[in-house]
């Protein structure tokens, strides 16, 4: 498989940009058509209600929508990322958080997503944090590029959604494998006060429990990518068995929630992991219920 992936990521560097600009024009409908031979697009909206202790009323029912590991790129074209951007506005979210890896390999592709997830919107705005392979392209870049389109990347610092005279706090960390800095980020923020924490990923989860977060939105994982019956995971960008791979969890004071993602790596292709936006919405913590749990449709 590294093989492969060194092969793509030359690939990707020596065309990447006349791929760009031929989907841009002439090759939009080739470019849709080998994307569709090869992933089938398939992106499932996930509910979920979340029950944050000490979180204001007046932030009861605040939508959040998550999009994460786009991956831009020869395997996830333009066409693609709109797909997922037009799926999320649908949604009418007060606020969306993007958790890492919008590209791919190349250069190339920084400015066609950014200005594809511009178009997204949300009352109280739309925040991002880098991924590995966003350090791995260039994080510069990748952050000027999002905050061109009006997008607030959180690199190790936090923000404050306002909302009828309360805050929330919503921290962002750097990728784990470059400069992650979670005492930074959450400098300021009063321990058990009710906070959200944007990383890439999950793996921060101890680190997050430890500081009373009371909420991580993470992915990285791809929720394995492709997972047989009866093998469990066998590709993917986490090992097999992993505790924290995808959906809910919780550590100590600290509730984490893992999305499958949108692109895919090395191989266009899932397998009983279908492409995932989760959708969230915020709960003052009620004893009675305590755990965090997927909406029913009579919910």
């Amino acid at each position: 498989m590294r093989h492969w992936d060194r092969l793509v990521e030359r690939w990707s560097r020596d065309f990447g940009s006349s791929f760009v600009e031929d989907y841009s024009f002439a090759g939009a409908e080739r470019h849709r058509a080998l994307h569709r031979r090869v992933y089938d697009g398939r992106i499932e909206v996930t509910e979920h209600r979340i029950r944050l202790h000490n979180l204001p009323e007046n932030f009861r029912g605040l939508r959040i929508v998550q999009l994460s590991d786009i991956h831009h790129s020869l395997f996830l074209p333009f066409h693609a990322v709109l797909d997922a951007v037009s799926l999320a506005n649908r949604l009418k979210p007060d606020v969306i958080a993007l958790t890492g890896d919008f590209v791919t390999y190349s250069r190339a592709y920084i400015e066609p997503v950014a200005a594809i997830l511009g178009t997204l919107r949300a009352r109280h705005g739309v925040f991002a944090v880098l991924g590995n392979h966003d350090f791995r392209v260039d994080a510069g870049e990748v952050t000027r590029a999002l905050e061109r389109h009006a997008i607030e990347v959180l690199r190790n610092r936090h923000t404050l959604i306002r909302h009828a005279g309360h805050s929330l706090p919503i921290a962002g960390i750097d990728d784990l494998g470059y400069s992650a800095d979670l005492s930074r980020a959450l400098h300021g923020i009063r321990p058990g006060a009710p906070s959200i924490l944007l990383s890439h990923n999950p793996k921060i989860i101890r680190r997050a429990a430890h500081c009373q977060v009371s909420l991580v939105l993470s992915g990285h994982t791809h929720g394995g990518q492709i997972n047989l019956p009866f093998a469990g995971t066998v590709f993917g960008r986490s090992p097999e068995r992993m505790r924290f791979k995808s959906g809910w969890d919780r550590l100590g004071p600290t509730q984490i929630y893992v999305s499958r993602g949108i692109g895919t790596v090395v191989l266009p292709l899932r397998v009983r992991c279908p492409a995932e936006i989760p959708h969230f919405h915020l709960q003052p913590y009620d004893s009675s219920r305590a755990a965090p749990h997927r909406l029913s449709a009579e919910s």
